[in-house]
């Protein structure tokens, strides 16, 4: 007899690329930072990502990652990639975010023992503009 297996089916809308980089992380709830942190991606696709840390995240925090870009700008200088997103699940140390804005940005070049957080609040003020868009469409809805 022969058994027809039945391949899982994928949920996700996008491919995700199996990419492993560096990362730091910083972790947002109620307008203040709740944790951050270093990591690695472990896949990565244009609607969210994987990526593993040391602690677990909260699901439904805004997230901010930087990654190390593998490709340099012309030629010399190192980018990382920005992702601003929410966190969908997180467990033993494994989690996934969307992907609702990201950018590039030029790297310095100068080498960091520990990494850097940075305190220019660009995640407080993104995650306070979807909120807001989220207020707006609700009382649109009523």
């Amino acid at each position: 007899m022969l058994k027809l297996v039945r391949k899982r089916e994928e949920r996700r809308g996008k491919k995700r690329f199996p990419i492993h980089r560096e990362l730091r992380y910083k972790s947002l709830k109620d307008g203040a930072i709740i944790a951050n942190g270093s990591g690695q991606t472990i896949n990565l696709g244009s609607g969210g990502l994987a990526f593993s840390v040391s602690q677990d995240l909260e699901p439904e925090t805004y997230v901010e990652l930087s990654i190390s870009w593998p490709v340099l700008l012309d030629d010399s200088c190192p980018m990382r990639l920005i992702v601003f997103g929410r966190v969908l699940r997180c467990q033993d140390g494994k989690c996934a975010c969307s992907v609702d804005k990201y950018e590039f940005r030029t790297q310095s070049r100068v080498f960091q023992t520990a990494p850097s957080v940075r305190n220019d609040s660009m995640l407080q003020r993104w995650a306070e503009g979807v909120r807001k868009e989220n207020l707006k469409a609700r009382s649109m809805a009523v």
